[in-house]
């Protein structure tokens, strides 16, 4: 779309708080409805590697139950020492074997400890001369760089002149040395195995004559950034993925049960949670190698005042000039990148904002002015000042929050797509028929741009049937990103293509007679997000929309051709409209790219202040929605069915 939307998300990203912490240690104070009885309980004492917070959710399978001989601060250590326990794993070390540990912080000094367990000889590298103190007392062989020693050398001297068998770098430097180093010491076949980050200027040469294999480790196991693993439960079966991240967590457990690793000399600092900020300032201190942040003893329970789910901001920075008061649920990119900047032009009064990620919703909260910020949304609809809602979370919450806003007499902004299936549609449709002077309104922006707006105009002039052609070229998203699953996101054609029916339908002022739907066969593609929908509509008009996810990013990301009575509109990118052959109109050029989500937010605003119905009619809306849904199930859509 341009410079300019790139640095602003780019900005955007940067300015984005991140929670601190992936190692705790804490009490089940409750569980979740999918959580098989017997799996975990209330009292429990598990290690996960949730946020520091006094109060974490954590999935399943990122959780582990501590053995009764194993201290808190213990497990502490356990999501590390998984880190360390992965490289191991993909190392493949054997019983005798020769191993080489390339830097000695608390992962390097864990994984001493843990092929020592293994039956491997090993042989510690590191600057700094009490980390290599630490590691000879684990019973490995050190190479002590802080006094000049070769670590080529001591480690071709050390393996009986054979080369060492394998090689785990745990260190951290811009530099390309270690994995240079690593492969002028291990012997032909060799195996290096990348745990931190060093530099990869990796030389041919090094590998080629002893067809060394090279590997990086991912994290803490099997099921590391898959969504199915890590949000939704899915397991892995054990016959065939034997060590996964849950399961190494349980392994470093059993180590320490058994007193095979030693932590107390690798406990450095401990810090009380008011003293947290120094214990991060101490990270990268020298000296410091585990560093504990202790939280109060409590006998707190889930249902207690020390849950807090909501706090109040300071938001008198910001002047409100309409009547209308609205809470946002959702902070995510489009949340805080497109949605707040528009709505905070608008004037609302910004009451509530409300996210899964209680950092998200601070954050925001403060930047554009909210009063309150919170993670429980039925403080939002228990709230009777709240009149609007705006909702902006993943597809597959919209329905049940849009059936929730319109059941505590809210009015409705959805992101959308407004739902993923009928039993959802009917359900929405059936609350908004029993509420009280309902709005509801669908995040179609693109209808609400200004060079939408100079379309309609002109084609409003035009009786003749009309042929739209669309073409989108969306580009690549993964197939296991959140969007394309069907129960979440729902798919492309569900989640982003309404959008464009949806201006076809505005622009044609006509309803929907007849949809069929086209997918590219592409192999191996994972997803069908590249795909020609048809449309017929009741005034003899056609339209077609080209959704590619095969295209180019140098190629625009939108374009619009309407050919009517001789004539052709062409809208491209939201950049520039220019006609053909149309009396009285040349060309209309704005000095930037706009969707129209400012003018949409300023309509919804004015519409409520005016007490005038929602700027989409309802009945369109589903119609959009009936032609989505039935494009998606079976590929085909009839008005008269």
């Amino acid at each position: 779309d341009g410079l300019k939307p790139t640095l602003q998300a780019v900005q955007s990203k940067l300015d984005q708080p991140l929670p601190m912490g992936y190692c705790n240690v804490g009490t089940v104070l409750d569980t979740g409805s999918n959580i098989s009885k017997g799996a975990f309980k209330q009292g429990d004492r598990v290690v996960s590697n949730g946020h520091h917070a006094e109060f974490v959710c954590i999935p399943k399978n990122l959780c582990c139950r501590i053995p009764e001989k194993v201290s808190n601060e213990e497990a502490a250590f356990t999501v590390v020492g998984a880190i360390g326990l992965q490289g191991i794993r993909l190392l493949k070390p054997t019983l005798g074997e020769s191993i080489v540990v390339t830097g000695l912080g608390l992962i390097g000094l864990l994984c001493i400890q843990m092929l020592r367990a293994n039956g491997c000889r090993v042989l510690g590298i590191d600057f700094d001369s009490s980390k290599c103190d630490l590691a000879r007392s684990f019973g490995a062989e050190v190479v002590d760089l802080s006094k000049g020693e070769d670590p080529v050398s001591k480690a071709n001297t050390w393996s009986g002149g054979r080369g060492v068998d394998g090689v785990l770098i745990t260190a951290s430097t811009k530099s390309s040395d270690p994995v240079h180093q690593a492969a002028l010491m291990s012997r032909k076949r060799g195996r290096i195995l990348l745990v931190g980050v060093v530099g990869l200027e990796l030389s041919r040469a090094d590998f080629y004559e002893k067809e060394l294999s090279f590997q990086v480790s991912c994290s803490y196991g099997p099921g590391r950034y898959d969504p199915r693993y890590e949000e939704e439960g899915v397991d892995y079966p054990l016959p065939y993925v034997r060590w996964t991240e849950q399961r190494n967590f349980e392994a470093f457990l059993h180590l320490l049960a058994e007193k095979q690793i030693n932590l107390k000399p690798l406990i450095t600092h401990r810090f009380k949670l008011k003293e947290a900020l120094k214990a991060y300032q101490t990270v990268g201190d020298k000296g410091g190698i585990g560093i504990l942040i202790e939280y109060p003893e409590t006998n707190t329970t889930i249902s207690s005042n020390a849950l807090v789910r909501s706090i109040t901001l300071d938001k008198t920075k910001r002047k409100t000039v309409s009547s209308v008061s609205c809470g946002v649920i959702g902070a995510g990119n489009f949340t805080r990148q497109v949605l707040l900047p528009a709505l905070a032009k608008t004037g609302a009064n910004l009451q509530h904002i409300i996210s899964s990620r209680g950092v998200s919703s601070a954050d925001l909260g403060r930047k554009f002015g909210f009063a309150q910020a919170g993670t429980d949304a039925g403080s939002l609809f228990n709230d009777p000042s709240t009149n609007l809602v705006a909702i902006t979370t993943r597809h597959n919450t919209h329905a049940t929050l849009v059936r929730e806003a319109l059941k505590t007499e809210k009015s409705v902004f959805v992101e959308k797509p407004l739902c993923l299936n009928r039993e959802e549609l009917d359900a929405i449709q059936e609350g908004y028929q029993s509420a009280k002077n309902p709005f509801l309104m669908v995040g179609f922006n693109r209808r609400f741009a200004p060079l939408t707006q100079t379309l309609n105009d002109l084609l409003k002039s035009r009786s003749d049937p009309k042929s739209f052609i669309y073409t989108v070229n969306a580009g690549y998203i993964p197939p296991d990103h959140w969007t394309q699953h069907p129960e979440i996101g729902g798919g492309r054609l569900l989640g982003e293509a309404c959008h464009f029916i949806d201006l076809i339908r505005f622009l044609a002022a006509s309803p929907i007679e007849n949809a069929t739907v086209q997918y590219a066969q592409t192999p191996g593609a994972g997803s069908m997000d590249t795909f020609s929908i048809q449309l017929t509509l009741a005034d003899g008009s056609l339209g077609t929309v080209h959704y590619f996810a095969n295209g180019s990013k140098s190629f625009p990301k939108e374009r619009l051709d309407i050919f009517c009575g001789g004539s052709v509109l062409q809208l491209d990118n939201f950049r520039t409209l220019q006609g053909y052959g149309w009396q009285g109109f040349s060309k209309q050029k704005p000095s930037g790219q706009d969707k129209g989500h400012e003018l949409e937010m300023q309509s919804i605003i004015t519409s409520l202040t005016e007490g005038q119905p929602a700027p989409i009619p309802f009945s369109e809306i589903i119609e959009v929605t009936n032609v989505s849904l039935a494009l998606a199930e079976s590929g085909h859509y009839s008005a008269h069915r």
